[in-house]
This record gives structure tokens, C-alpha cells and sequence, in this order.
């Protein structure tokens, strides 16, 4: 008894279990989903998950980061920094001026302003272009800035243009060969507009034939409408002081003509005049053609000037030299210039005319006592056709070296080639007719 209790069986280590194990406890199958996805690799696609996982986007080489422009905020700073551009091109420069050109205290805008903006916007422009709606955005924002430039210009430029000082004088001259302040602070605003409108025609702005058109039209118009305003009034001033010049080219001169011992002509009147004048209207239409606008219209002013010039030289009526009289005549007119009564006839006249008066012919005179008549056609006294008929050919020559020396539109822009080869063919008509004058009259 004590024996068995001493060491039961039941404390003793069973080395092999007689039932089997106990069961599992039940497992839920969030659980056992949740075991088994952890315990499979995360390469794995586990199918007993009914949720899509999300894909990330894979990255694009050569593709910039997403900008500002996809919530707006890239329009608003462009609106507001053309909004500043306009107003630095319309600010007044500092600093002190030339008295001439001091209005109110005030200066001329500089040129170079209208170029700064132009480049701005041309900038913003061709950033845009492969983006079609950031295009259009840019486009309807450039609106605002740009009616406001124009409203202003129109603003300054109306007290200017109905003052009288913008047209008088209506020209420089070579005492004041100068613009007055008028025209200055007219001419500045002016070279705005006119190098804006260089910028649109780079970028085609404004050039629209129907509704779906960038809406800039009216815009362009208004721009042209200024430059035509301020440079067309200028450039009829000196219009109309150069072609009085040139039409009295048709006339012979008045002055005497060179002596017989030199060969250079005397030049015309207006040619001389035009000397004086044609320098001083050269550096003015440098300061007024300062865009491609101006350009064209000084085109009309240069092809106007060339052709009177070319009209009243090919009209000149050619200096025609009077013969001389017969020997005869010129010995009786000499002896009653000088006075002298003719001398009594001798005897043998005398028998000559009673045998006349007779009805018996005459005796023949000696051989060697025959008058030798005239020839048909009398030389051409020297000096006079050599000084006189090269006056024509010399002024001809002389204009269009003058001419010469005023300003051309530019040959290397597209707006302006038509209208630069328009002005030199007219300049080469004038060279031929002068090459034919001296042709002729040599």
C-alpha cells in the first residue's frame, strides 16, 4: 500500500501518448486570413482578398514636375506681372533732361520700353504654345494688361496732338534742328505702340479672321492707329517743304552760267537749298522711324520725293544755242553799232551801176573776189552748250546723292523688304535717267 502510493503510475512519464492530441481551438477567418497573408511573401498575389490594391505611378524620365499652373495660380502671377510691366513702361524716366525736350518737367518716355515688354510677353507666349489650354488662358489674360497700355497712350497722347506747338513748326530746320518737347513726348509715345506692335508681329498677335481668334484685333488696330497719328502730321511737315524744292528742279537756273574756261556747272538753286536741309531731315526721320509701323509709312515719303525729283529733271527744257548771222548782216549790224556811216562807193561801182541800170550784164568779177557763203549749219559756240547742257545730268546726280543720305525701312525684316525694295528701285530709275541725261548731252 504504501508502495503504491510511494510512486503512482499516474506521476509517471508516458513516453508515448495513448489518445491523441487535443484539438485546436477554432480560429476565425479574418484570423486565419490575416496569418496567412502574413505568412506569405508580400511578392505574392494573395486571391482571397477581394480589395484592388492601389498602383503607384511609375515614374517618367525627362517629365518636369508638376507647376503651379494646374490650380490657376501660375495665371494670376502672370496677370500681375504684366500688370507691372505696363506700368514700368509708362513711368516716367528719372533723372535730369535735355531742355529742349523737358515738358511740364517732365521727360519723353525713352526708347526701348515697348522692346522690354514685347520681350516679356514673347517669352510667356512660346513657353505656352505645347500646352493648348495654358495657351488660350495666357492669351485671354494678356487682354487686360494690354487694353489698359492702350487706354493710357490714348490718354496722354490727346492733349499732345491738339496742342499747337505739335505743329509748328511743322519741320526742323537747320537753325533748330531739333523735334520741339511736343513732338518729343508724342514721338515717345509713339515708339511704344510701334515697338509693341513689332512683338505681334512675331508672335502673330492680333491677325484673327474670325471668332476663334485671340481677340487681340481691336488691340493692334489701336496700336497703328497711334503710331500713324504722330508720325503722319511729321512727316508731311517736311513733305511739304522738301517738294517745292523739288518741283523748281524743272526750271532752268537763273544764275549765270559757269565761263567758258571751266567746265563745272553751277548747280541749281534747290539743289543748294536741299543741301542744307537734307541732313537735318536725315536725323529726324531716324528719331520718327524708329519701328516697323514708321517704317512703312516713311516708305510713301522716300518713293514721293525720288519720283517729283525724277519728273521735274526729266522735264527741264534743253538749252538751245541761237545761230549766228550771216557775214552780211553781221557786218552791216557792226558798222551800225559802231556808228560809222558807210563809205561812198568808188568809180568802178559806179560804172557798174549805170551798166545795170543800162540793161547790159555786168562784167564778171575777179575769181579770187566771190564771197564764200555761209555753211548750212553754224558751229556750235564752245563753252556754251558744255556749261548749260551737263546742268541737268549734274543735278540729277547731286539729288540722288542727297537723297541718298535719308533714311531706308530695313532690308532684313520681313514687314519692311517689300517696302525697302520699292524705295531702291525707285532710287535706280532716277540713277538711269541720269546715266541717259549725260549720254545725251555729252
Amino acid at each position: 500500500m504504501y508502495s503504491a502510493l510511494k510512486s503512482p503510475s499516474f506521476f509517471r512519464p508516458i513516453s508515448r501518448p495513448s489518445s491523441p492530441a487535443p484539438a485546436l481551438p477554432a480560429v476565425s477567418s479574418d484570423a486565419a486570413m490575416g496569418t496567412e497573408r502574413s505568412a506569405r511573401p508580400l511578392s505574392k498575389l494573395s486571391l482571397s482578398s477581394f480589395r484592388r490594391p492601389s498602383p503607384s505611378p511609375a515614374p517618367t524620365q525627362g517629365r518636369s514636375p508638376p507647376t503651379v499652373t494646374q490650380d490657376g495660380s501660375y495665371i494670376e502671377v502672370l496677370g500681375l506681372k504684366l500688370s507691372e510691366a505696363v506700368t514700368k513702361a509708362l513711368t516716367q524716366p528719372t533723372g535730369p533732361g535735355a531742355p529742349h525736350e523737358l515738358l511740364n518737367g517732365r521727360r519723353p518716355i525713352p526708347v526701348g520700353r515697348g522692346r522690354a515688354l514685347g520681350a516679356l510677353i514673347a517669352s510667356e507666349v512660346k513657353a505656352s504654345r505645347e500646352n493648348t489650354h495654358l495657351h488660350r488662358a495666357l492669351l485671354r489674360t494678356l487682354h487686360r494688361p494690354l487694353s489698359v497700355l492702350y487706354s493710357n497712350i490714348s490718354t496722354d497722347l490727346l492733349p499732345l496732338l491738339s496742342s499747337a506747338a505739335f505743329r509748328d513748326p511743322p519741320a526742323p530746320t537747320p537753325q533748330n534742328p531739333n523735334f520741339n518737347a511736343t513732338q518729343l513726348h508724342a514721338l515717345g509715345l509713339a515708339t511704344l505702340a510701334g515697338e509693341l506692335l513689332e512683338t505681334f508681329d512675331g508672335l502673330g498677335l492680333g491677325q484673327e479672321t474670325d471668332m476663334r481668334g485671340d481677340g487681340l484685333k481691336g488691340i493692334r488696330e489701336g496700336l497703328v492707329s497711334v503710331v500713324k497719328r504722330v508720325v503722319d502730321p511729321l512727316l508731311n511737315g517736311m513733305k511739304s517743304e522738301l517738294l517745292p524744292l523739288l518741283d523748281a528742279l524743272e526750271t532752268a537756273p537763273a544764275v549765270p552760267s559757269a565761263p567758258k574756261a571751266t567746265r563745272s556747272p553751277v548747280p541749281h538753286p534747290s539743289i543748294m537749298t536741299l543741301q542744307g536741309l537734307i541732313p537735318v531731315y536725315a536725323r529726324a526721320l531716324a528719331r520718327v522711324a524708329t519701328s516697323t509701323t514708321a517704317e512703312v509709312l516713311l516708305t510713301s515719303l522716300l518713293i514721293s520725293l525720288v519720283w517729283h525729283g525724277l519728273v521735274a529733271v526729266a522735264h527741264r527744257p534743253s538749252p538751245l544755242p541761237s545761230p549766228p548771222g550771216s557775214p552780211v548782216l553781221s557786218s552791216g549790224s557792226s558798222s551800225q553799232s559802231t556808228g560809222t556811216a558807210p563809205s561812198a562807193p568808188k568809180a568802178g561801182n559806179q560804172k557798174r551801176h549805170a551798166s545795170m541800170s543800162s540793161g547790159t550784164p555786168p562784167a564778171t568779177p575777179p575769181r579770187f573776189g566771190l564771197m564764200k557763203l555761209p555753211p548750212s549749219r553754224p558751229p556750235t559756240p564752245p563753252g556754251l552748250h558744255a556749261s548749260r547742257g551737263t546742268t541737268a545730268a549734274a543735278d540729277a546726280r547731286a539729288l540722288i546723292g542727297l537723297l541718298g543720305l535719308l533714311p531706308r525701312p530695313a532690308a532684313d525684316k520681313e514687314p519692311t523688304r517689300f517696302a525697302r525694295e520699292a524705295v531702291d528701285e525707285a532710287l535706280a530709275a532716277l540713277s538711269t535717267l541720269t546715266a541717259l541725261l549725260e549720254a545725251a548731252q555729252s
